[in-house]
């Protein structure tokens, strides 16, 4: 399973892009990580360029986290994988018509 979404962000600046892959259900490599929330064994919630995402499964470990590049590795057995929000990139003219009404 991958999804993928490589775009431009706000005010010309390059989105890294999220990807998420998952082997034998047992792996997952998820990039465009922007922030882990908070883990345990049974879920993990992190944000990523696509909105938040939660993973809940038994026996997840966190193996590799490296947030200067949005890479996170996972471990263990999920049973389901969600977006609870969407986030929608925030364009500097949006932010200013909003402050400036």
């Amino acid at each position: 399973m991958t999804t993928d979404s490589s775009k431009a962000g706000a005010a010309g600046a390059v989105r890294r892009g999220h990807r998420f892959s998952m082997n034998d259900r047992a792996w997952m490599h998820i990039s465009g990580v922007l922030e882990v929330i908070s883990f345990d064994p049974e879920e993990i919630i992190l944000d990523t360029e696509e909105g938040r995402m939660q993973i809940n499964g038994t026996g997840l470990q966190v193996k590799q986290l490296v947030i200067e590049n949005g890479e996170l590795e996972i471990e263990g057995h999920p049973d389901s994988i969600s977006y609870t929000d969407v986030k929608k990139p925030v364009t500097t003219a949006s932010l200013f018509s909003r402050i400036f009404r």
